[in-house]
């Protein structure tokens, strides 16, 4: 087995387009291999809701799918460089970022990937509050 490069994820925040809150405006990569995650919602192993009307429940499940995706891909929340995340309600922010930073303050360096937020009508699930897709860099 040859040895992968480690990957050079560097995110950038040109002054002109501020510092957004807990990502970054620009992720340069130069990596061996991109990793993409399907959107990841709030069902157990078992394929049961987690938080069923409780999205804090739901967020932190989705980012414990999240950690277990990239670990079978070889990867850590270092290595994402984008998010696509849907919440159903917009009024839910709040509680996303806080399992968002909790999510990542479980590694070193600190990631920053790029974050594409958007209110959705609904999920393929009628009960699912929160979904995230995510591409990863290794």
């Amino acid at each position: 087995m040859t040895k992968q490069p480690t990957p050079s994820i560097t995110p950038c925040n040109p002054p002109e387009l501020g510092t957004p809150p807990g990502y970054s405006q620009i992720v340069e990569v130069r990596a061996g291999r991109l990793i993409f995650i399907a959107g990841q919602t709030a069902l157990n192993r078992n394929g049961k809701l987690v938080g069923h009307g409780d999205f804090g429940s739901q967020a932190a499940q989705v980012f414990v799918n999240l950690t277990i995706a990239l670990h079978a891909a070889g990867c850590t929340a270092t290595h994402l460089v984008k998010l696509t995340v849907f919440l159903t309600d917009m009024n839910n922010l709040a509680a996303y970022r806080e399992a968002r930073d909790a999510f990542f303050a479980t590694v070193s360096p600190p990631a920053a990937p790029a974050v594409t937020l958007v209110e959705v009508s609904k999920l393929y699930g009628p009960d699912f509050m929160i979904e995230i897709e995510a591409i990863a860099a290794a």
